[in-house]
């Protein structure tokens, strides 16, 4: 199944779209990554610049029907930047009203703030956000990993870098999730 990574052409978090890409990958899933512009995004590592990574698709990439699931790298500048472009947050809102998981590490949920798609969702991210989330709707935990599926869709959140590896056990387990349901008559 294809999973969509949306990013801003600049400041991704570098670990937090490879840890994750690394894990689609793993579940055989095809991780594609999606941007603002063509050409090549430029991740981060912190502050420093890292590497660059192609672009597969430009938003709003086909439909949303043709990905089983989003992942939502953070970086602070990434998310910032997706926040300000209409197609990026019609994008992100589209997999919520189409009932689609979305997964979202970090400062990422700044696009689920914009997207509207927050109230009464339980979720997690890096502390700066707890407000935003707050005066959005949503309620912020200070956790590892959350699971919310209140809603249409589950949404899979965690805080940052350190917790990779229990946010990339919670995404993929649930896509495996949506994909078993897709194949179950839907």
């Amino acid at each position: 199944m294809n999973i969509a990574f949306l990013m801003a052409p600049k400041g991704v978090e570098q670990i937090e779209l490879t840890e994750p890409w690394r894990a689609v990958a793993a579940a055989d899933d095809t991780p594609l990554l999606l941007s603002t512009k063509p050409g090549r995004i430029q991740a981060f590592h912190h502050l420093d610049k890292g590497d660059t990574f192609p672009v597969d698709l430009v938003v709003p990439g086909g439909s949303v029907t043709d990905y089983a699931a989003l992942v939502l790298p953070g970086g602070v500048a990434n998310p910032d930047a997706l926040r300000m472009d209409e197609k990026a947050v019609a994008f992100v809102r589209a997999f919520f009203e189409a009932g689609k998981p979305v997964a979202a590490i970090c400062h990422a949920p700044w696009i689920l703030v914009e997207a509207g798609v927050l109230r009464g969702r339980t979720l997690t991210s890096w502390p700066s956000l707890r407000t935003d989330i707050r005066n959005a709707g949503g309620i912020w935990v200070d956790e590892e990993v959350k699971v919310c599926r209140e809603g249409p869709n589950t949404l899979i959140t965690s805080r940052k870098p350190a917790d990779l590896k229990a946010f990339c056990s919670a995404f993929t387990a649930e896509f495996a999730k949506e994909s078993a349901g897709a194949g179950a008559g839907r």
